[in-house]
């Protein structure tokens, strides 16, 4: 009953060619009944939370990294999938490419991309594939340094797991794992900013989180202007339109509007009036 209902209702990932006795889980025991299990997939919010830079991974290489590499520069989209996973991590990755494709800034360049496997058995092997494969689909020159896959231990995935509220279990009756889906915007100081939900991220709502991450120093005028218009609301993932905001901004403008066009009209009024003192001597003689 628990693997059917799962399945149905949180999308559960299967990872492929494990054997059941091969498998190391989390530490954390899965739910028992299907009430606890919606309590314990999803995210818990921790906004402006610090992640731990000191963690050790390793990258699509197999080297071994620590996290603080990736910040420091720029923002960072953050992504907890499983490179195995033939389900839901992959409509992950594939709907923020298809996001990432529409926004236009450059991965490398004005933001990172960092997906970590949350699963200890994978490897960099499995990493590198990935890692191919959504350079390719990204599709823009020199994009490979804006994009890392990285795999790691169960210690060093249990400590981020928990920085950003992660949560996610393993299902032993139907050997599967049970996890949220979205994605996360990270500052370059490696503080959360933002999380969005779900499988799909509208273009808009990414580069804005990533324009705010990025303290000014990414984006055009216009979208720090749209950031004005825009507020970004934890409990749905989304920027809504902040109508205050946009009163405010068009109050701005009309005042702006009026006081141009007194001074147009004074600096016509000033115009006839030397004009008439000029005429006045001429029609006196």
């Amino acid at each position: 009953m628990l693997g059917s209902f799962l399945a149905a209702a949180l999308v559960l990932a299967m990872p492929v060619g494990v054997r059941a006795e091969e498998a190391r889980k989390p530490a954390k025991p899965g739910p028992a009944t299907p009430a606890d299990v919606i309590r314990e997939v999803g995210f818990e919010q921790n906004l402006d939370a610090q992640l731990p830079r000191e963690l050790k991974f390793r990258d699509e290489a197999g080297k071994a990294v620590e996290l603080r590499e990736y910040f420091g520069k720029r923002p960072v989209v953050l992504a907890l999938v499983y490179y195995d996973c033939p389900m839901l991590c992959t409509m992950i990755l594939n709907g923020l490419t298809s996001s990432l494709k529409a926004v236009h800034l450059d991965a490398g360049i004005d933001f990172d991309v960092v997906a970590v496997s949350f699963d200890p058995r994978e490897t960099a092997e499995l990493a590198a594939g990935k890692k191919a494969e959504y350079v390719k689909e990204y599709g823009r020159e020199n994009s490979e340094r804006g994009w890392h896959f990285l795999t790691g231990d169960e210690d060093a995935i249990r400590q981020l797991t928990q920085a950003v509220g992660f949560q996610y279990f393993w299902d032993e009756e139907s050997q599967q794992f049970a996890h949220a889906s979205g994605v996360m915007v990270v500052t370059p100081e490696g503080r959360i900013s933002k999380y969005f939900y779900g499988i799909e991220y509208a273009p808009r709502d990414l580069k804005l989180g990533l324009v705010e991450a990025g303290a000014g120093k990414i984006g055009s005028a216009v979208d720090k202007l749209l950031l004005y218009c825009y507020h970004y609301d934890p409990a749905t993932g989304k920027y809504s339109l902040t109508v205050m905001n946009v009163v405010r901004l068009l109050g701005s403008g009309t005042v702006a509007a009026i006081a141009l066009f007194i001074v147009v009209m004074l600096r016509r009024e000033r115009r006839g009036a030397l004009r008439g003192q000029m005429r006045t001597p001429e029609a006196s003689g």
